[in-house]
């Protein structure tokens, strides 16, 4: 046995026996190791100007150097009163106020801009998200998937996009059938080349190839959109591409198109509709072309891509920067709630220990304890959603492998930061009581959008499938040998991340090894349970290591210190999960493990009195929050009754 300063030995028993060679030295705590644990929590803020400090720090991190360029118009957009929502109007009124709102949102930006710009559409994801999520749906769809997608293609000047940057015509997406969702390259409307008059027909041939899609309904004036459709030339099926699509007037559908509402889905109501088209003739130009494909004038079909699915994929790119959006959208979202949540928790006082004392829900363990965890994670998805559009904003267009790279970060981060929105934003209605159930407080609806945020641009089981399968074939390097270090160490800490990574990884790769030969989908349903594991896992990994870089750029030593906590929190609860498999594999060893609990409570009785500051960093307008009554500390006159008894300025005389 070596020992190490630090109280942490790494030990190499007989266990070591079952671990594959490349697998790291199992991390042990020396049983005499003892952990202090705080119980108690005093409900106040440092001095003035340190938290000022420490806050100011805590948000350039969080939004970047260049925060006032990216977030900041999205940020005053959120404290403007004209872009706040009435949980109580009717439906069609909240569908057309939504459009009222994306109309203003184009008024204070450069369309082309935006729609060119990864970092500045994920940033208005993020501060539309928790404004209104029927808001996110239309802009995301106008900005990225359809104008995004006539300026990645070409030939521009052949489409004037003029109505479209005036917002003249509102743009849309047609991408998923009815019976096409996840499996969009087997979708069946068709595009029928007509080389006579070069045009092409597009036509749903049956109910399953209708269009299940937002926003095509009458809300919010003329609409156009970009449909996918398989291009035929001479009866050749060349694959999937996007045509540009005229739907409707100032009237109705056009001629040929048929839009048919489908019904209200919970939360902040966004006009789904059914679209078809019977025999819609479009010009030669409708085509979306580029190196994926092209149409020449005598019919030939050219492409840089032999593969049909390809091009499918080339031809719908922009749904990679909308994986982006919906993950943008979900932090914003999850750190709105949890804003609302944690003020709410400081100033809802119940009774003490003493009949005569009160004191804020916030001082009971029970419940700091859990919103303090969220904002862990709040800050970790934060992180992660950062790397992935640097990553993605970052690459190199002639590398595929670094294409495929940060296409799957863009999935993974997708995937893990909507599922943990939505776990938070459950955790945080509970907290805050039948408060939290009410609209008004502005959680409900969120709980209900997030499951929008999970389905868009790619159902996240599906995306979270493709990504297990690419990194159980791909080349990974195994983790090196445990770092020395205490057992709260986050070197230490994220060196059994990567450990548990790579175990659900090896064993998907042995079970996959150990499947009959000869039905693939056989041996993919063997390995996937593990494979997905390993997605989880590699997520995991993925977002602490974007919190510890954060905490690295800190330049405040109480900011510094305060991200290092919430990466401490964050791993010991991953590291406590998989302890099972670390612990079986000889990487942990029993005592470590019976540890965890410890050394999970002893960091949050270090956060305990920091929850306001925390979730001030986030940076919410105040004008935003006063329109959520029990985000003030004077909720309570919100649902005040004004002609009340105890408002009255004189006794009521009441009849004998």
């Amino acid at each position: 046995m070596t020992t190490i300063p630090g109280s942490r030995t790494v030990t190499t028993d007989d266990r070591s026996a079952t671990r594959a060679p490349d697998s790291p030295a199992p991390v042990a705590v020396a049983a005499s190791t003892a952990v202090t644990v705080t119980t108690s929590v005093t409900v106040t803020t440092a001095t003035a100007t340190t938290a000022t400090a420490t806050t100011a720090e805590l948000t350039r991190l969080l939004y970047g150097p260049d925060h006032e360029r990216v977030h900041g118009p999205w940020r005053r957009l959120l404290a403007d009163p004209r872009m706040r929502t009435d949980p109580g109007a009717a439906t069609a009124d909240r569908i057309a106020a939504s459009y009222r709102r994306l109309r203003q949102v184009n008024r204070m930006t450069d369309a082309t801009a935006l729609a060119t710009d990864p970092r500045a559409l994920a940033a208005l994801h993020e501060w539309l998200g928790p404004l209104d999520g029927a808001l996110v749906v239309v802009a995301g769809i106008h900005y990225n998937l359809f104008l995004g997608s006539l300026l990645d293609h070409d030939p521009h000047e052949k489409r004037p996009l003029d109505p479209y940057l005036a917002m003249e015509r509102i743009g849309t997406f047609l991408c998923t059938e009815l019976g096409h969702g996840n499996d969009a390259i087997a979708l069946r409307t068709t595009a029928v080349y007509d080389r006579t008059d070069r045009t092409f027909t597009l036509h749903t041939p049956d109910a399953g190839a209708q269009k299940f899609m937002p926003n095509t309904g009458p809300a919010g004036g003329p609409k156009s959109a970009v449909v996918a459709a398989r291009l035929l030339v001479d009866g050749r099926d060349h694959g999937i591409f996007l045509f540009l699509t005229p739907l409707t007037d100032e009237v109705g559908p056009l001629p040929g198109v048929t839009v048919r509402p489908l019904p209200q889905r919970p939360g902040n109501p966004v006009d789904h509709c059914l679209t078809s088209f019977d025999e819609v003739v479009l010009p030669h130009e409708a085509l979306l072309t580029g190196e994926h494909g092209r149409l020449g004038p005598d019919a030939g079909f050219t492409s840089s891509l032999g593969s049909r699915r390809k091009r499918f994929l080339t031809s719908i790119g922009r749904v990679t920067a909308g994986k982006l959006c919906m993950s943008a959208a979900a932090v914003g979202c999850a750190r709105a709630v949890l804003t609302v949540a944690v003020r709410y928790a400081h100033h809802r006082e119940v009774t003490g220990a003493r009949a005569d004392r009160r004191i804020p829900v916030w001082a009971h363990r029970s419940h700091h304890g859990p919103l303090l965890e969220a904002a862990a994670t709040t800050y970790a998805m934060t992180a992660l959603h950062r790397a992935a559009v640097e990553r993605w904003t970052g690459r190199d267009d002639t590398d595929p492998g670094e294409i495929a790279a940060a296409e799957r970060l863009a999935a993974v981060t997708k995937g893990w930061t909507t599922w943990q929105a939505r776990n938070l934003i459950i955790e945080c209605r509970e907290r805050c009581g039948a408060q939290g159930l009410l609209p008004v407080n502005g959680i409900s609806p969120l709980a209900m959008d997030i499951e929008g945020t999970i389905t868009a641009e790619g159902d996240n089981l599906a995306l979270w499938a493709k990504a297990g399968a690419e990194l159980l074939l791909a080349e990974s390097a195994p983790p090196g040998a445990v770092p020395e270090g205490g057992p709260d160490d986050p070197a230490v800490l994220q060196s059994l991340l990567h450990a548990a990574e790579h175990l659900h990884l090896s064993r998907a790769r042995v079970l996959l090894r150990q499947a009959p030969s000869g039905d693939g989908l056989r041996r993919w349903n063997t390995a996937s349970p593990a494979a997905l594991a390993a997605v989880t896992a590699h997520a995991e990994r993925s977002a602490g290591a974007a919190l510890l870089a954060l905490a690295e750029q800190a330049t405040e030593p109480r900011a510094r210190s305060l991200l290092l906590d919430l990466y401490r929190l964050f791993a010991l609860r991953r590291v406590s999960t998989e302890s099972g498999p670390l612990l079986s594999e000889g990487l942990l060893t029993d005592h470590y493990v019976r540890l965890l609990p410890d050394l999970i409570e002893q960091v949050i009785g270090r956060l305990a009195d920091r929850g306001r500051q925390l979730v001030d960093a986030f940076g919410l307008p105040e004008e935003f929050l006063a329109g959520l009554p029990i985000a003030g500390p004077d909720y309570q006159r919100a649902f005040d009754h004004p002609e009340a008894h105890w408002n009255a300025t004189e006794p009521a005389v009441r009849p004998i």
